[in-house]
């Protein structure tokens, strides 16, 4: 009996510290869930929770906002963080970025009539309260950077414009 407390408590402890010694990696290429997308792969813990509501950004500020609809736990969501960040470095001061978490978006909820149940989705609403542009998936840079001028009223286009969907992700410089 005492053998059989002391096996059990030695499988138990060689467990535990099997668990704390493992490594825990975040993977881009998977739908399991790290964390928040944003400060996992993006580097970029600022962008969550949005510091304004689309009411706020069109009537308070007066200024466009671009809505992203996204899951936590999603590869093709996890992708779309490198390009939100060069949004934010080149529009964050003229456009509101508002990403909204679907599994967090109550029923009713204003942002709701914007989603389409496709996640990631992108929508950019202008001051009439008007969806100017909207893409399900990774939109290519300069199309977003079209959009974003276009309701901005700017003609010359950013140097968001020239990038690829292809460029590194913030967790792949810590590895």
């Amino acid at each position: 009996m005492v053998l059989m407390i002391i096996a059990r408590a030695i499988v138990l402890l060689f467990l535990v510290g099997l668990a704390w010694v493992s490594p825990v990696y975040s993977a881009i290429n998977d739908d399991r869930f790290d964390g928040n997308i944003f400060v996992l792969y993006g580097g970029n813990g600022s962008l969550v929770p949005p510091r304004v509501t689309l009411e706020q950004s069109i009537e308070e500020l007066n200024r466009p906002a671009l809505l992203l609809f996204y899951v936590d736990d999603s590869s093709d969501c996890k992708r779309i963080t490198p390009l939100m960040n060069q949004v934010q470095l080149y529009y964050g001061k003229l456009v509101s970025l508002i990403p909204v978490n679907v599994d967090s978006l109550n029923p009713g909820s204003p942002l709701e009539r914007y989603y389409s149940g496709i996640v990631p989705q992108w929508v950019l609403v202008n001051l009439q309260n008007q969806v100017v542009y909207a893409y399900e998936g990774l939109p290519e840079p300069r199309d977003l950077d079209q959009a974003l001028r276009s309701v901005l009223g700017i003609e010359t286009p950013s140097p968001m414009a020239q990038l690829k969907n292809d460029s590194p992700f913030f967790n792949e410089f810590n590895r």
